[in-house]
Formats: structure tokens, sequence, C-alpha cells
């Protein structure tokens, strides 16, 4: 299992780890919205166009980071990204990865790495929870949002590795399955978790995630990330582009 930090939200300054959230089961709200082209910064493979890694940029100025272009969800299928994978072949999913990485109070693992027992802290909402099966994995970006953000010019790998991307700790969180399913696919235009205290942390974690892929975003949801950023002085945000 790759490490991660625990889901202990606390601090509006994000560095390069920031929350993670857990989901329920492989029910995942991620499809509903309108539509997401790339640009600019990603190759018919997938692969980012040369960015470079950032390092403590301000928040305003890695959302003015992020290349703008409008959407496009034609041909999206939430199968087209392979998801909750056991991807070092220890039994434990994703979905599982996750969850024990981020438990406040470690659960009891059983065969085919069954969890009972353990706690969880849901950023998204402040929400202490410990039934792991009240959790759902919420991918950051959601599926529906990175194919309108340009996974649909990605290879099937890549987007396998989208969904199951345990080597940042902001891609993939354990929340609530009540707000992962308010969430749905929406992006910060149409959706912040409830709890204010998520608020930079939200806007970080969605930023480098856009950063981390070579993702795009339509003008409605920078204007929306830029205003919504305007309170949070003093939150940075760190990536590594993926490979």
């Amino acid at each position: 299992m790759k490490l991660r930090r625990l889901g202990s939200l606390c601090t509006a300054v994000l560095t390069a780890a920031a929350l993670t959230a857990c989901s329920a089961e492989t029910v995942e709200a991620d499809d509903a919205k309108p539509t997401a082209t790339a640009s600019g910064s990603t190759d018919p493979s997938g692969a980012p166009g040369g960015a470079p890694e950032e390092a403590g940029l301000p928040l305003v100025e890695a959302i003015g980071s992020i290349p703008v272009a409008e959407e496009q969800r034609t041909g999206y299928e939430r199968d087209s990204f392979k998801h909750w994978v056991d991807e070092d072949g220890d039994s434990c999913s994703t979905r599982a990865e996750v969850l024990l990485a981020e438990a406040v109070t470690a659960p009891e693992q059983g065969a085919r790495c069954s969890l009972s027992g353990g706690s969880w802290l849901s950023y998204y909402d402040e929400v202490e929870v410990t039934d792991a099966k009240k959790l759902d994995i919420d991918h950051m970006v959601p599926l529906a949002e990175a194919w309108d953000s340009g996974a649909h010019d990605w290879t099937p790998e890549r987007r396998e590795a989208y969904a199951n991307d345990l080597d940042a700790e902001r891609s993939l969180v354990a929340v609530t399955a009540r707000t992962n399913r308010s969430k749905a696919d929406k992006d910060p235009a149409a959706w912040m978790p409830p709890a204010q205290s998520a608020t930079c942390t939200y806007l970080a974690d969605w930023t480098a995630t856009k950063l981390r892929w070579g993702l795009t975003a339509d003008e409605t949801e920078q204007a929306a990330l830029l205003e919504l950023a305007e309170p949070c002085t003093d939150s940075t945000v760190e990536y590594e582009p993926a490979s």
C-alpha cells in the first residue's frame, strides 16, 4: 500500500499532500455535468506536455496555471475508467487502500481485505464515521469532469491510472456517502463541501489534481475557483505531474 497522510483536514495551507477521501462500495456520484475538452498540455496518450513540477504555488496563481478550454462530454462512459483495482496484488482494492491509509483509528483487516471497526473523518462535512460501508471514495476531480477536461483523449491505461491514483494524497478522498453523492460530477462552480472549514483545502486539492493530470477548466469553473479562493490567502499548492 502506498503511503498517504491521514485524512485530517485542519489547515487552510495545503502542501503536496492534502486530504483524500474514502468511497463506499463502487458507488460514486460522478455522472451528470455538461462537457469538457483538453488543450495544450496533453498529447493523445494523455501524458502531460512538459508541464514543470510546481512547488508551493499560491492558490490563486495555481488556479491561473490551469489551461482554460471548453468541455467535451461526448462519448463519456463511466466504464471508460477502470477503477478500484488491486494494483499490488495484496487483495486490497484501491478503495480499501484509501480506507486503510486515511483511518483515524485503524480498522481490523480480515480475509480478502475485509475491514471492520476503525474510524474516519470526512473533511467535506466534518463528520466522524465508524462504519467503512458508509464512506465513499471520492475522485477529487470526478471521472466525468476529468473526461470533459481532457481524459477523453487519454489511453485506457492512463484513465485507469487516474481512477486509482494512490501516488497523490489529494486525488482520492474518503468522505461520507451523502456528500459524495451530493457532489456527483459537479465542479466547484456548482458544488462545494458543506463544511466551511473545508473550503480552502478543497480548492487546493481540486487545483492540484487538475494540474497533476494536465486537465483543463472551462471559463465558468475558473472564475468560480478564483472567486472562492479569495479568502484563502495563505493556501499554497504543490503537485507532481503524473507520469
